[in-house]
């Protein structure tokens, strides 16, 4: 079987060694080459696409990874194999990089990691593993000896790639015991994401079911689509990535590898500038004046941060690549290490009953594939005119299976490569089909666990992922619905759980809301005595609790204190020590319940009264002129009607009204009066309720008057001029209304404007964009009075929660305003411009009423207790703590999290594990005084392998965002970034010398259970708060802070990588929804129709060339160009298609806690910025690294930290 079947193959993967630093060749891997490198100067701009023939041996990018590889014969001996990778190249087109969708058949269920792989005896195959054995082909990088001075680190995206041009990923096996670090060399431990420059790899397809190999794809350009000029985007100065371009190419499972190597690449010239491709991935161009890169999007990312390195500086030499230009020279014989490695890119395993050799016909497509490519496309040549193709021979390519187009035709075209600008010509990178797809992963979990039911009694067992649909079975354990941890097997000793750097912590969703399926949870009334619990640590009654002395006494699971059991609660034990009545009482058979609290759970010891709900809105100027207060009075007149309530009965709860500008006017409604009437108080600095019978009341009694009120108040401020407002008098209205009432409640506030009028909690503007990027752009997120603060820890010991709607048409200091909601449990609403969009309207009725309608529980307290040895110690979230211990909440609703960090105190033990028990005390609606409890158990482990196989990476994401977002308020953004990035690195380098296999500096190897891990963080990283765009507002960034804190695991996974589903694949008939695709603009067909959902906003993307039948079907029109982008709510048309949309679009409202609003985007139209902006695993507009540039630039920290 010939390799060199097609023209375009990159080299294979193998890492390079850095500049500067002699390497050493490892055994079995050959020696090293010992080539003198000149030092590369950046692009060339006086290149010329039409340049001469060069003599032979010669070449002006003879440093740069080509793309095509000498003919060479593949041994079809199953024993081994060797590859002859003679030089050649085929210049790459420019622009920014699309991303492949991948098929995740050929990923294991093991460990991802990259490179050459040793050869070991096959690992255990995880549960959920495939039945294979994996054989990686090993193919690194002979390391060179440098005969040049030390320089400065690379200072260019592309000579960064060329330190990476060797990356593998794979897995390897989960092996714990020492391991001496490969010979690398020193790199930064954090720096800005340099952008990988394009080596050349071999890439060979295998059918889905195979494990993953050896890929890697020479890319074409970033889709963009003739509107206007973009703006280019370089992220890493001086670099543009090019897109992907991918062909097929056979399988070779073999058991054993031998790779033969091409001889030393040549010197690159200094000054050479990039190569570019002739060829490109779909047909179409773009004018010559336009870059091939992203449009600019509202959503964008900070410039890179300064500690990483630029365009300027010392160059740095090029690394040796596989597949470079040059004269041929003989092969050197490399031999693979022996052994099969999980996840790991190499070479595909045999196959029972499948024959050695080729395939016969073209390779399945499947989305998330990895390892398949692209042939050459139509109208597009092969190597420039003139351009030498040294080492092979690409005008008689060897006959190989027809080339595979991993997208269809009508995908979006790519600019030629004699049309993009020279500046941004660079070198071929990694296929991203090649690295982990979150979509594979996902659709695999939901392949093998969807539908099934999660028994909760295995102590450690990780559930399923957030996006797999699951029914639990409590037994003993706390529901995922309930409590995530990062770790499901903690380290035994803070020496290694130090060592490992894997944060431990819990996302805890107390009240969350259960599937019907599951019922609600039940309710213990232990009468008088209240809850059974320990004397010593005081916590309660669980499964875990051990009775002895015939169940007189029990034994506490947290402390190991010895309880007498009350007489009232004994009972007899069976033959295995356990009670006989376990089975019948929820507290010592399940994870999950409540328990009556008793009136020594009750402040001053006095049940407490029902709550009060209090709405105050915003009359002036601004908030009447954008139709705000009309739409607010007119809503509540049906809305409290539906406050909350027990099942079966009246809600007692009863409601006031205010209104404010500069004064605040207080309603009496009470039912006797045939008028509501008005009292103004105009001393703001001393706030005070001025009556107190009438201003609450209950909606049955006064629904008449208060409806009247709800009518007259748009007519009374009808013609107000009054512009300036106050914001701190209003709260204290709110809250010495409830201590009047004596009773928890919430307050509603619905709001428009800066609060510039003189009173207590005035602000200013502090709009200064100059501070972004600085060390003094944390005081954008801190609160510019202490006010607000000391105001926020009033209304917790009252119980009095905050809710805020916001209404801004500029700036408003969402970071201060937010101060009380944050503190109190509540939540921030924001509405910008919101007379200008009155499609904003469903969206705040929406919210507002799931907002009143939700369970809450008011004047909460939260404790976390654990067993001996941890202890919580770090806690994030809406909440305020006035000790180090409680969490006091003047509001906890369902959709809450508080997510609790764990730190060692003492040695845990292998045979016990870890309890963590959460105990809420709150008030429900009715008044009544619950406990709620939620208990949980995990394994502990003494071997660091065992701690990666039990990770949950979404949780840790979800963990990571939110220590990063608090940590803006204290450090400058690239602090934060820099420590995210380091913390991570730390965590895969860990695995790679302590569990992995060893291997090659080459590899890139990544726990099973964290192989996502570098995506999700790298979506973190690019985000708003951490890397904004220019267009993103302080106002915005402080409010995704504030609502990020306390997301649970499922919102904040959509949130930092958006769901995208085909929905021209939908299938009408029947109910499962189409596989999503990968968050990439490569993944957009030009005739398609996607809906993106990020948690927040749902985006409907139409292709230019969308079918006639689906635009009728969709939008009632049959040409693109008649549809309304304007649009927010899609019409309701008497076809399967239509109807079946609107089910999913309200399916994805239904699981978010707010209500995403429908944005229709025409291809190329103005809104087309905003949704590239949620295609995460592209660049961004301002920085951003890509998901491929990001696992290089965490592929070299790894390196830095084991060298």
């Amino acid at each position: 079987m010939n390799v060199n079947q097609q023209p375009h193959i990159a080299t294979p993967y193998g890492q390079p060694p850095l500049q500067g630093y002699q390497v050493y060749g490892q055994p079995g891997y050959g020696g090293p080459h010992a080539t003198p490198y000149g030092p590369y100067n950046g692009h060339n701009a006086a290149y010329q696409q039409d340049a001469p023939p060069q003599p032979p041996g010669y070449s002006p990018y003879s440093s740069f990874p080509s793309k095509t590889f000498a003919a060479a014969g593949l041994s079809s001996d199953p024993s081994s194999s060797s590859f002859g990778l003679g030089p050649g190249r085929v210049l790459p087109s420019s622009g920014t990089p699309p991303v492949s969708a991948p098929g995740y058949g050929q990923y294991p269920q093991a460990e991802v990691q990259n490179g050459p792989a040793p050869m070991t005896s096959q690992p255990p195959r995880p549960p959920d593993s495939q039945a294979y054995g994996q054989v990686p082909v090993s193919l690194p990088t002979a390391q060179p000896l440098y005969h040049q001075q030390y320089q400065a680190p690379p200072t260019s995206t592309q000579q960064v790639t060329n330190q990476m041009a060797g990356m593998q990923i794979g897995t390897a096996p989960s092996q714990a015991g020492p391991y001496a670090p490969p010979t690398s060399s020193h790199l930064p431990t954090s720096a800005a994401f340099p952008t990988p420059g394009n080596p050349s790899y071999t890439s060979q397809a295998v059918p889905p079911s195979q494990p993953p190999v050896n890929v890697g794809v020479p890319q074409g350009p970033h889709p963009a689509y003739g509107g206007p000029p973009h703006v280019p985007q370089q992220p890493f100065p001086g670099s543009a990535l090019p897109p992907v371009s991918q062909q097929s190419f056979p399988t070779a499972p073999t058991p054993s590898t031998q790779a033969s190597l091409g001889g030393p690449p040549l010197p690159q010239p200094y000054g050479a500038g990039p190569p570019v491709s002739a060829h490109s991935q779909f047909p179409g161009s773009l004018p010559p004046h336009q870059a091939a890169v992203s449009q600019p999007s509202p959503y964008r990312s900070a410039p890179p941060p300064t500690g990483f390195p630029s365009s300027g500086g010392a160059p740095a030499p090029p690394r040796p690549t596989l597949g470079m230009q040059g004269p041929p020279f003989p092969p050197q014989s490399v031999s693979a290490p022996p052994g099969p490695q999980p996840n790991h890119i190499g070479a595909p395993p045999m196959q029972p009953g499948v024959p050695v050799g080729p395939p016969t016909g073209p390779l399945p497509q499947q989305n998330g594939a990895f390892g398949q490519m692209r042939g050459p496309q139509p109208a597009y040549g092969a190597p420039y005119p003139g351009q030498p193709n040294f080492g092979s021979q690409p005008q008689t390519p060897a006959p190989g299976p027809p080339a595979q187009k991993r997208l269809d035709p009508n995908s979006i075209p790519s600019p030629k490569a004699s049309e993009t600008q020279p500046a941004q010509k660079t070198r071929h990178r990694i296929d991203p089909d090649a690295i982990p797809s979150p979509i594979q992963v996902i659709e695999d979990d939901k392949a093998s666990k969807s539908g099934e039911v999660f028994m909760t009694g295995v102590r450690g067992q990780a559930p399923p992922l957030v996006t797999t649909p699951f029914q639990v079975k409590d037994q003993g354990n706390a529901s995922p619905h309930f409590i995530r941890c990062t770790a499901y097997n903690m380290p035994c000793t803070s020496d290694m759980a130090k060592q490992s750097q894997v944060p431990l912590a819990a996302i805890i969703k107390p009240l969350a809301v259960l599937p019907e399926n599951e019922g609600p949870l039940p309710v213990v009334d232990h009468g008088e005595g209240g809850p059974i619990r320990c004397n010593r640590c005081k916590a309660y009654m669980c499964p875990y609790m051990q009775f002895i002395e015939g169940g007189r006494r029990f034994q506490c699971a947290f402390c190991s204190c010895v309880t007498e059991v009350p007489p009232h609660y004994f009972q007899h034990l069976d033959h295995t020590g356990k009670r006989v009545d376990c089975n019948e009482r929820p507290e010592l058979s399940l994870g999950s319940y409540e328990f009556l609290a008793t009136v020594e759970y009750c402040k001053n010891n006095q049940l407490p009264l029902p709550p009060a709900f209090i709405f105050l809105i915003d009359v002036s100027y601004n908030a009447v002129r954008s139709g705000m207060v009309a739409v607010v009075c007119e809503e509540l007149c049906a809305l409290l009607d539906t406050l909350p309530s027990e099942p079966g009965t009246d809600s007692p709860i009863r409601v006031g009204f205010v209104t404010y500008n500069k004064v605040l006017h207080f309603y009496n409604v009470k039912s006797s009066l045939a008028q509501p009437q008005m009292l103004v108080v105009s001393d703001v600095a001393d706030m005070f309720v001025p009556l107190l019978d009438g201003f609450l009341v209950t909606v049955g009694e006064s629904r008449t008057v208060i409806h009247s009120l709800l009518q007259q108040i748009p007519e009374m401020f009808a013609d107000t001029r009054e512009t300036e407002t106050v914001f701190g008098p209003v709260i204290q209205a709110g809250l010495e209304a409830l201590k009047a009432a004596d009773c928890a409640g919430r307050l509603f506030i619905f709001h428009s404007t800066l609060p510039i009028a003189e009173a207590p909690g005035k602000l200013k503007n502090r709009e200064d964009k100059k501070l972004v990027g600085t060390d003094k752009e944390k005081s954008l997120f801190q609160p510019q009075v202490s006010f607000y603060g000391n105001l926020a820890k009033e209304c917790v010991a009252q119980g009095c929660c905050v809710d805020l709607f916001l209404f801004p048409n500029q700036y408003l200091d969402v970071a201060t305003l937010g101060t009380v909601p944050c503190s109190t449990g509540g939540s921030v609403y924001k509405y910008s411009h919101f007379q200008q969009a009155q499609t904003d309207r469903d969206r705040f009725l929406n919210d507002l009423r799931r907002d009143v309608k939700k369970q809450m529980g008011f004047d909460a307290i939260m404790r976390v207790r654990t067993s001996t040895g941890i202890r919580a110690t770090d806690f994030f979230g809406s909440f305020y703590m006035s000790n180090t211990t409680d969490v006091e909440l003047a509001g906890l609703d369902c959709d809450k999290t508080i997510t609790v960090e764990f730190r060692h105190d003492d040695k845990l033990c292998e045979d016990t594990g870890a309890l963590l028990q959460c105990a809420v005390l709150y008030t429900s609606c009715r008044g009544q005084r619950r406990l709620r409890i939620h208990n949980l158990a995990v394994n502990c482990c003494s071997q660091l392998a065992e701690l990666y196989r039990h990770c949950e990476t979404d949780a840790l994401v979800n963990f990571f965002a939110k220590y990063a977002y608090r940590s803006v308020l204290s450090s400058p953004t690239k602090t934060v970034r820099d420590s995210l990035v380091n913390q991570c690195a730390q965590i895969l380098a860990c695995y790679r010398k302590n569990c992995a296999s060893p291997s090659s500096a080459g590899q890139l190897i990544l726990p099973e259970c964290m192989k996502l891990l570098p995506v999700y963080l790298n979506c973190v990283l690019k985000s708003d708060v951490l890397q904004p765009g220019g267009d993103v507002s302080l106002d915005d960034r402080a409010y995704v802070r504030q609502l990020v804190s306390c997301m649970d695991v499922a919102e904040s996974h959509a949130f930092f990588y958006p769901r995208l589903l085909p929905l021209h694949k939908l299938d009408v008939g029947g109910l499962a929804l189409p596989t999503a695709v990968r968050d990439s603009e490569e993944r957009l067909s030009r005739d398609g129709l996607y809906l993106l959902e990020n948690s927040l906003s749902l985006f409907l993307w139409v292709g230019v060339a969308a079918p006639p039948d689906l635009l009728r079907s969709v939008f009632d029109v049959t040409a693109f160009s008649e549809i309304n982008p304007n649009m927010t709510n899609l019409p309701t048309l008497d076809n399967p298609f239509s109807k079946r949309l609107h089910e999913i679009i309200e399916m994805f409202r239904e699981q978010r806690s707010r209500y995403m609003k429908l944005m229709v985007v025409k291809q190329e139209d103005r809104l087309e910025p905003l949704f590239k902006h949620f295609l995460v695993e592209d660049k961004s507009s301002n920085g951003g690294a890509s998901y491929v540039d990001f696992l290089c630039h965490m592929h070299k920290e790894i390196r830095q930290l084991l060298s």
